[in-house]
């Protein structure tokens, strides 16, 4: 198996445009054609349509045009990317987690946790368990934006590396955002990163983007500028975790609760 000590991630903290697939993976190639080299290209909630879930006529098949386009990126880039959009399989429509791997690979998860305050669950299909990826020597879990409120579903019982958000979270419950994510990284002594949105949509929501990344203690590595669509590439090590892990291993304490 490969193994890689370090990860270059690239966040892309979109200003996603309503409801214009063409133009948003228009921009996005823009925004990607500026990246020399990264291992993974992380895209925010909906990124091809900004979040409407009522929206369901948005939705693809697996064999539609958005994963066609993250396949190429993929290919062209030589890394992984992920990203959600809505997914129609048969009569049900799913937030789907597609993770395209640089060796061609597609893991997908659907969302767990369907915002009810938008009425998400009322047209979208809730997912049924987690996504845990191995790739070159990293374990990682990616989850989407709600996700992120339900500790228990997140817990760290299988000791991956990488806890991921992948977001539409609003700027006006912008310092839960803040605080979850640091809480989600102490509690699971892993590195986490809440990828959000920037810009504004159709209702009126405004996001101020502010993706994050913790360490496994819950110190702030990086931030995106607050408000601004913004490209960011960091750098994590895995031996970084592994030093925290020795130095106050929690995790070997923890209660073993049985997680769908």
């Amino acid at each position: 198996m490969c193994y890689n000590k370090s990860m270059n991630i690239t966040l892309i903290q979109q200003d996603i445009l309503w409801q214009q697939k063409e133009k948003n993976l228009k921009r996005l190639d823009s925004l990607i054609s500026s990246i020399y080299k990264t291992d993974l290209i992380l895209l925010p909630e909906m990124f091809n349509t900004a979040f409407c879930p009522e929206k369901t006529t948005l939705s693809e098949t697996m064999n539609g045009e958005t994963l066609a386009w993250m396949k190429e990126i993929s290919k062209i880039k030589k890394c992984s990317i992920a990203g959600t959009l809505m997914v129609r399989e048969d009569t049900k429509v799913y937030n789907r987690l597609v993770w395209v791997s640089s060796n061609g690979c597609i893991h997908t998860y659907d969302k767990f946790h369907l915002f009810s305050l938008s009425k998400e669950d009322k047209y979208i299909e809730k997912g049924n368990k987690r996504l845990v990826i191995s790739e070159n020597g990293w374990k990682i879990c990616p989850l989407i934006c709600y996700d992120l409120r339900f500790p228990v579903f997140c817990r760290n019982n299988i000791d991956y590396d990488l806890l991921i958000f992948l977001a539409n979270w609003p700027a006006k419950r912008i310092d839960s955002w803040n605080t979850l994510l640091r809480a989600r990284s102490i509690e699971n002594q892993c590195y986490t990163v809440g990828l959000n949105r920037s810009g504004s949509d159709e209702n009126g929501i405004i996001y101020s983007g502010e993706s994050k990344v913790f360490d496994a203690f819950g110190n702030e590595l990086y931030s995106c500028t607050k408000g601004n669509e913004q490209l960011l590439q960091i750098n994590i090590g895995l031996e970084d975790i592994k030093l925290k892990r020795r130095q106050m291993n929690f995790l070997k304490d923890r209660d073993k609760f049985i997680i769908q």
